[in-house]
């Protein structure tokens, strides 16, 4: 999950309150960390506490459908790209087009997972790609916004539309009040906040540095909604198929709880992704764990079924992300190459300039080893004194 916005304002440093030389923010977010652990902790026990009926449903587990689960995971990481690609554009010159998309996500992926706080690895990775191809920095930014309020409406929506549903029985399932109208508020109010800034102009005043960036890039987000651009239904692959990989995983193990209880736990669970916890790990599966217990499913069930699909979706791109990652910094070397001015026949040449150079360097070398006089070992005669005495 990456929900950070990047924008052009920063804190100014004398206005950073220190705390023994931690900042407050710094330990604000340590104390928010502890207690999500402590909470996680609170909310894996009961699982924990029944781990022989755990054992046994993991030792029974129907491997068809972990591979269906894969299959749902690469289609959502599919739909990620697809999406960023018709956001981010062609960019200069057609650099970003689906193969570097697919470059730049498997890269911020991973940024993400080895960096929470709220994904901002994997958007400063995403940027220093797309600032790399060209873009200006204004258009970065607009594009980053335009991305992320395409994205995250589809996980606030659900949250209104699944929330007051289970709540008002429009959906099976139930849930208390806690579980479902609060999640709903919450994704109402975030709605109405990230609409609201796209009536805020660009200016010189601190809020408007800091909301303008994102106003440009809700403007544009509507724009590509009205244009009905097929692509922006990668916005739903992302969640949707996330969500089914979830309930692959709950059929692997057991069997799924209603459609909308699962996509409500899931999306109030990955709210703790918010916490800068060491790559994410203890929020996300605690609190979608709990969720789905409050919601009445096994304990046991339901931490088999998160840690399948996280395996998925949070460990299993690690890999191909780093592999990724390599790929786009060939591609950005690339890039540079380009705008220097050096076409591909020029790298052509200096290539095979370079190896007939070393090439004529190894045979010299090798010409002067052979040619070599070395220094006998045998002592020359020595010259006469004259004539000696008989």
């Amino acid at each position: 999950m990456a929900v950070a916005v990047p924008t052009t304002a920063d804190l100014p440093a004398d206005e950073a309150i220190s705390l023994g030389g931690i900042s407050a923010r710094k330990a604000l977010l340590l104390v928010g960390a502890a207690a999500l652990m402590l909470v996680s902790v609170v909310l894996l026990a009961p699982a924990f506490a029944d781990l022989p009926a755990a054992w046994e449903r993991l030792h029974n587990g129907d491997l068809s459908w972990l591979a269906l689960a894969l299959l749902f995971a690469v289609l959502s990481f599919a739909g990620h790209v697809i999406l960023f690609s018709a956001v981010a554009g062609r960019g200069r010159d057609g650099r970003i087009g689906l193969r570097t998309s697919l470059e730049i996500n498997l890269a911020g992926n991973a940024a993400t997972r080895l960096f929470a706080s709220a994904g901002a690895g994997g958007i400063a990775m995403t940027a220093w790609a797309m600032r790399r191809s060209g873009m200006e920095r204004s258009d970065v930014a607009a594009r980053l916004v335009a991305f992320h309020v395409l994205l995250y409406g589809v996980y606030m929506g659900v949250l209104v539309v699944g929330g007051l549903g289970l709540y008002a029985g429009l959906f099976t399932g139930g849930g208390s009040f806690a579980i479902t109208v609060v999640p709903a508020l919450l994704g109402a109010t975030v709605i109405a906040l990230v609409a609201a800034a796209q009536w805020v102009r660009p200016g010189d005043g601190r809020v408007r540095r800091f909301v303008g960036p994102v106003g440009k890039g809700v403007r544009d987000a509507r724009r590509l909604l009205r244009s009905g651009n097929v692509a922006l239904l990668g916005a739903l692959m992302w969640w949707g198929f996330q969500v089914a990989v979830l309930w692959a995983s709950f059929e692997a193990f057991g069997s799924a709880p209603p459609v909308a209880v699962m996509a409500v736990a899931f999306f109030v669970g990955m709210l703790a992704n918010l916490l800068p916890l060491p790559s994410g790990v203890g929020g996300v599966d605690g609190g979608m764990v709990g969720a789905l217990i409050a919601f009445g499913v096994e304990p046991e069930l339901a931490l088999l079924a998160v840690l399948g699909y996280r395996g998925f979706v949070f460990w299993l791109p690690i890999i191909p992300g780093a592999l990724g990652y390599f790929a786009l910094r060939r591609t950005v070397a690339g890039w540079a190459r380009e705008d220097a001015g050096e076409s591909p026949a020029d790298r052509h040449a200096v290539r095979s300039r370079a190896w007939k150079a070393s090439a004529a360097s190894s045979t010299i070398l090798t010409s002067r080893s052979v040619s070599r006089t070395w220094r006998s070992r045998c002592r020359a005669p020595r010259t006469s004194l004259g004539q000696t005495t008989p």
